[in-house]
């Protein structure tokens, strides 16, 4: 439920109207615009005659969200939700962008992607610690060792860094050293790990399942947000169709649905999405058009010795001129790439 208050209503006509639905046994998130503030209303309202909201002194209207995702929803929220992490801005007028491995092998390898993707324009460090990789034989990464080695290399370039959480338990050891924790395709219906998520005050990348719907989607990042983490980023990954040629099926339109839907932002990893390397660049392309707040680019110094994902890691000088390229899109449609 929302409740619309009144242009011009006052504070104390504001709070009296919080603490009557608190009162009742309601959750109230206020997201005060310029002009006029919305109260939304987490709980059972069901039984809640809106009625008797609407006779409160300040009250212009009350609203039924008719959406299963509540807080989630532009319904509730009409305003962009703008993310600040360090001073860098997800949901604004420039378009982030997250580059680095898809692994952190070592302290030589992450150092060097580092300061070369901060060169080129990135913001954000990406690598990954804890690795889900789908044999067990596999590269399974460096665990905390790596996170460390992460944070040094992000701290020594001014860059903000994400990298993957697997498991609940993983969330105090990650906490200390990584800015943006990141929910992979395999568990963004992993209930209890969202909900442990809502607890922290990180902001989190929940990325798009093999073969989930958008609505799907939105209502796992409703799992966060109920439990008081308003901080999330969803994130195109790609799906899985009866499409064999590329790894996955880069849903381009997903980008601009789940912004009608929802007022969280929402970035693009083409890397994963198609899954080679010369694929990876128009899918970029495409999403920065298609109004993606954000692209999580897999970038390698030597991608032919990656440990994992090497065919779909770029070049240094593939990404240095991807990044050119960006910008003059970015530019058209009115954002910016700096």
């Amino acid at each position: 439920m929302i409740v619309v208050m009144q242009k011009g209503a006052t504070e104390s006509q504001i709070v009296h109207v919080t603490e009557t639905l608190k009162e009742l046994g309601y959750t109230v998130h206020p997201d005060r615009g310029e002009h006029q503030t919305i109260l939304g209303v987490v709980g059972d309202t069901r039984s809640l005659d809106a009625r008797s909201m609407e006779v409160l002194d300040g009250v212009a209207e009350v609203l039924r969200v008719t959406e299963p995702y509540k807080m989630v929803s532009r319904s509730f929220k009409p305003s962009d939700t703008v993310i600040d992490i360090k001073g860098i801005q997800i949901g604004g007028p420039e378009v982030i962008v997250m580059a680095g491995p898809c692994s952190i092998e070592n302290e030589s390898q992450i150092h060097t992607i580092a300061a070369f993707v901060k060169k080129a324009g990135a913001k954000i460090l990406r690598g990954g610690a804890f690795k889900p990789r789908t044999s067990p034989y596999s590269f399974q990464g460096l665990g905390v060792e790596g996170l460390k080695i992460m944070k040094d290399a992000a701290d020594a370039n001014g860059l903000v860094s994400i990298s993957e959480i697997m498991d609940i338990a993983q969330i105090g050891q990650m906490e200390p050293y990584i800015d943006i924790l990141q929910v992979g395709a395999r568990n963004m219906q992993n209930f209890a790990l969202l909900k442990e998520l809502g607890k922290t005050r990180k902001p989190v990348v929940l990325k798009r399942g093999l073969s989930a719907t958008i609505e799907e989607l939105l209502m796992s990042a409703e799992y966060i947000l109920s439990g008081g983490n308003a901080q999330v980023i969803f994130c195109e990954r790609g799906i899985r169709t009866f499409e064999t040629y590329t790894r996955n099926t880069m849903d381009i339109s997903a980008i601009p649905v789940v912004k009608k839907r929802s007022h969280l932002p929402i970035i693009a990893d083409p890397s994963h999405g198609i899954g080679l390397r010369d694929k990876v660049i128009p899918m970029a392309r495409a999403a920065v058009a298609a109004g993606t707040d954000g692209l999580m680019i897999e970038v390698h110094n030597e991608p032919d010795k990656a440990l994992s994902d090497g065919a779909q890691s770029l070049f240094p000088e593939q990404f240095t001129q991807l990044m050119s390229e960006l910008r003059a899109i970015a530019r058209a449609i009115g954002r910016t790439i700096e």
